[in-house]
């Protein structure tokens, strides 16, 4: 089923490989595993991680004869770290995902996003579906749907307090997350049974300079007019939601079906945390090939 081509500059075969690619002045890190000829999936990781994330899936997907890409997302790779709050807006991502597409040879991908990559992902679908085969968005539904849960689902507003303090200015909220040796950045992370070096690996990386102020950049750039503006998906699409998520209610997934136009699947992990790529990798990764299935 993986085994369709696209076209590759890039030959990755066996084991996760690291490589480098240039979209304009930016340069991404990434992560590529799967057979060069293997139908491509792209992995889109959100914060406060990086493409580390998507190894067990990647694995998985490996295996049953896909290419994964896994790029380190605008500001998390040291290439691609501009300084401007601005630059971090879902339009200059998106079109900074399309590059590497582009600069890749691909016309069509299967895109997986977690959490702010299944907001790239989205609007990825929304605003480019010719690029897009089929989307799994994990985590993070459709942002009208969010959009919707933030201002109406008491439950969703109380998960998302956590904004408020991300989108300080003036460098507030970086000495939160890294006082006492990041230990409120660490434990962001706690309860997912992620592996401890992953952690510290996040947690390194976003300690270097200016690489934590970029990540929240992210969200200082939240627009809900670029939100607004979004088509219903009409590509083939997989929600998958968790019910243990800290940070995203059952109001906002339930309602994202009514903002995809093509075949749609709501997938529901009981008990699993909001870091489902590394805490249910193999419930995902079928989610994942059974999604591709259907395209």
């Amino acid at each position: 089923m993986c085994g369709q081509p696209g076209r590759q500059r890039n030959r990755v075969v066996g084991s996760v490989r690291g490589m480098q690619i240039t979209v304009g002045e930016m340069v991404y890190d990434a992560r590529v595993s799967g057979p060069e000829d293997g139908r491509p999936v792209l992995l889109l990781h959100g914060f406060p991680q990086n493409s580390r994330s998507w190894d067990a899936v990647a694995t998985l997907l490996a295996d049953a004869g896909c290419r994964c890409i896994a790029p380190d997302q605008r500001g998390y790779s040291p290439g691609a770290r501009p300084l401007a709050v601005e630059d971090y807006a879902m339009w200059p991502i998106v079109t900074d995902t399309v590059g590497m597409l582009d600069g890749l040879g691909l016309d069509r991908v299967d895109v997986v996003g977690h959490d702010w990559g299944a907001n790239v992902g989205w609007m990825l679908a929304s605003w480019h579906p010719e690029r897009v085969r089929t989307l799994t968005a994990v985590s993070v539904p459709h942002p009208l749907a969010y959009g919707w849960a933030f201002r109406h689902d008491p439950e969703q507003q109380q998960k998302a307090t956590y904004i408020a303090l991300f989108r300080l200015p003036g460098g507030k909220a970086e000495e939160v997350l890294l006082a006492d040796g990041a230990r409120r950045l660490r434990r962001m992370l706690d309860g997912g049974d992620l592996d401890p070096d992953a952690i510290e690996e996040y947690v390194a990386a976003l300690s270097q300079p200016g690489a934590l102020t970029a990540a929240l950049n992210w969200y200082r750039a939240m627009s809900a007019r670029q939100a607004a503006q979004l088509e219903p998906v009409g590509v083939p699409t997989t929600y998958v939601w968790s019910s243990g998520d800290a940070a995203l209610a059952r109001a906002g997934a339930e309602r994202c079906g009514a903002h995809v136009s093509a075949d749609y699947r709501f997938v529901e992990l009981d008990g699993v945390s909001h870091w489902i790529p590394e805490q249910a990798p193999d419930a995902l990764t079928a989610a994942i090939l059974e999604r591709m299935a259907t395209a």
